[in-house]
């Protein structure tokens, strides 16, 4: 007890004081946890609007599928990218391994599916409202999904919160493609099963705070996403 008092004093001492360390380990899992959002959302986005509208042969087969890859262990992918981005792998020549790089990668493969899945959701209820007056308009299919993306945005961006709270707790894929590297791969995750290991509770801790404390903004994001969604149907 005595040693989770100290180390939960100490971290609060480092959180107080911005810690360095703790800084660039929160900033680097910022950098790489956002941009595979960013990436992911520009495809799962699209993908999720397009398997809404679009009607075609194996369309339930797919959003099955799509359903499916959002259970995808972490670990596995990490493997996959792992092995792909190898020396003696397809893409080893980009020399990507054990790079932010191959974080995003994995991070992207993990949560598109989810994002998909959620928007596709979310565009399948709007469709149903707005099929007829998009068809009588007579508008293509392109400028459907666009109409229907932005009237959804707000239930699109909490498809996109769900994500990044997805990544950012993420540890398998990360460490097996990003090697947990000081001042290069280190992320919150990472770091936190490191630091644990090595006895440090206060860093690991101080960066377990950090990592909850994200987690509940995203949360709070997407309540109030949803509080704003239903009020605006009302």
């Amino acid at each position: 007890m005595d040693e989770l008092w100290t180390g939960l004093t100490q971290a609060g001492w480092l959180l107080l004081t911005l810690d360095p360390d703790l800084v660039e380990i929160t900033l680097r899992s910022l950098q790489v946890t956002l941009t595979a959002v960013l990436i992911a959302s520009a495809i799962g986005l699209p993908l999720g609007a397009w398997l809404a509208v679009r009607r075609f042969r194996y369309r339930r087969m797919s959003i099955a599928l799509l359903n499916a890859l959002m259970g995808l262990p972490p670990v596995v992918v990490g493997l996959v990218v792992y092995i792909l981005l190898s020396r003696s792998g397809p893409l080893g020549v980009l020399g990507l391994l054990f790079t932010p790089t191959a974080m995003i990668v994995a991070q992207v493969i993990i949560i598109t599916p989810l994002i998909a899945s959620i928007a596709h959701q979310a565009i399948r209820d709007l469709w149903a409202d707005y099929h007829d007056l998009l068809i009588s308009l007579n508008t293509t299919r392109g400028q459907r999904i666009r109409a229907l993306i932005w009237d959804g945005r707000r239930a699109l961006l909490t498809a996109s919160l769900a994500g990044f709270g997805r990544a950012i707790g993420e540890v398998g894929a990360i460490m097996i493609v990003g090697g947990n590297i000081d001042h290069a791969t280190r992320v919150l995750t990472t770091a936190i099963a490191l630091e644990t290991g090595k006895g440090d509770f206060a860093l690991a801790l101080g960066l377990g705070f950090v990592l909850i404390g994200l987690a509940v903004l995203v949360n709070l994001g997407i309540h109030a996403l949803s509080r704003t969604e239903r009020a605006s149907q009302w």
